[in-house]
């Protein structure tokens, strides 16, 4: 990996809303109320992006906090092509600078019981050994 790269981890916060955190600093990219972008040890509502899939299949990433009074238009994440970031209420979503394409590296992802499970595990506790099925995997009960 080259120093030009940097992870990012984009965290599922709402319905198509994302937290942008970075992965070796920890830290979440938030944007201000003059577009500045700028990294926080904390989540807050200025680190929610709205996240959308342009014409060209790119997705953007605008705030979910801030954007144009007059026009109502929204505020942007970007980058120049020197890859310095960009004040968020001078990028429109048009340009390229505003594309991004997200790639999986490690996708994690956990199951959450369903009532239904847990009464059922409290009420065979002596578990028959056979697995339940689950999405079409076969899911131990002893796990």
């Amino acid at each position: 990996m080259n120093e030009r790269e940097t992870l990012f981890n984009l965290i599922p916060v709402g319905l198509r809303v994302v937290a942008i955190q970075g992965v070796k600093a920890g830290l979440y990219i938030g944007m201000n109320g003059e577009g500045f972008l700028y990294s926080s040890e904390m989540f807050t509502p200025e680190c929610k992006f709205k996240e959308s899939v342009f014409e060209n299949y790119y997705v953007i990433y605008s705030s979910t906090v801030y954007r144009q009074q007059e026009s109502g238009r929204a505020w942007f994440l970007g980058l120049t092509k020197e890859g310095q970031v960009m004040k968020g209420n001078r990028v429109k979503k048009t340009k390229p600078s505003s594309h991004f394409v997200p790639r999986p590296i490690e996708v994690c992802m956990y199951r959450e019981p369903s009532l239904h499970e847990i009464e059922e595990k409290q009420r065979s506790r002596k578990s028959s050994g056979t697995p339940t099925m689950n999405g079409g995997k076969a899911v131990n009960q002893n796990s």
